[in-house]
């Protein structure tokens, strides 16, 4: 099973969440207000795929206000650690769902979403397990304390078939390493959305970084 994005995203109906863009921004929002304008910008600088986390309070509300207001962006729901998390986010329009870990009833749930997922793994036997329930896209957390590239290096082989968006410490200058693995379809990162910028609305800001990141080819 792959993370196939509905046919409304902007790109073809069979693309896969990790081929939106080279980085999916992941986004803590303390205050809803902020969610269009920073999805806008995010767009604006290439990067369409938005995982908005479940930290915050606000994080319902910037999902519905994103997928609302900014037809353009693939909005998603990240920190997915419950079905109740599941309904409440397709509820509020995401179009994606990324967990830090998973359970079979988490997996499950997601499954029955019909939304795209990625369920988060760590060690080999997590991605086999995946794999053996028909998921061979997953988000690998964190990556960076997991063992980062040299880790996703050595799974490439044995496990050819599993593709990965490394999330976790990940950087501007260590992502194209991470970009450059065969397995690695996008990474995800929180750079480009500094919390000072939201904070001071600076929105421009946040687009040229966008467009950093967007601009990262394989090396």
């Amino acid at each position: 099973m792959t993370s196939s994005v509905p046919a409304a995203a902007p790109s073809s109906a069979s693309a896969s969440v990790l081929d939106l863009a080279p980085v999916i921004p992941v986004v803590v929002l303390e205050d809803a207000a902020d969610a269009v304008p920073l999805a806008r910008a995010l767009v604006a600088g290439g990067l369409p795929a938005i995982e908005v986390t479940l930290r915050t309070a606000a994080a319902l509300d910037a999902i519905r206000a994103m997928a609302a207001e900014v037809p353009e962006a693939v909005v998603g729901a990240g920190t997915v650690i419950s079905p109740a998390h599941v309904t409440a986010t397709v509820a509020a329009g995401a179009r994606f769902l990324v967990s830090p870990g998973w359970t079979d009833t988490l997996l499950d749930a997601m499954k029955a979403s019909g939304v795209p997922f990625l369920p988060g793994v760590s060690t080999t036997s997590e991605v086999v397990a995946l794999l053996e329930r028909g998921v061979d896209e997953m988000k690998f957390f964190p990556a960076e304390a997991a063992g980062g590239t040299a880790y996703l290096k050595a799974l490439a082989s044995p496990l050819p078939q599993a593709r990965f968006c490394p999330t976790g410490g990940i950087s501007l200058a260590s992502a194209p390493s991470y970009l450059a693995l065969p397995n690695v379809g996008c990474v995800g990162g929180s750079w480009m959305v500094p919390g000072d910028a939201v904070a001071a609305k600076d929105w421009a800001r946040v687009e040229r970084l966008a467009a950093e990141a967007s601009a990262l080819g394989r090396v």
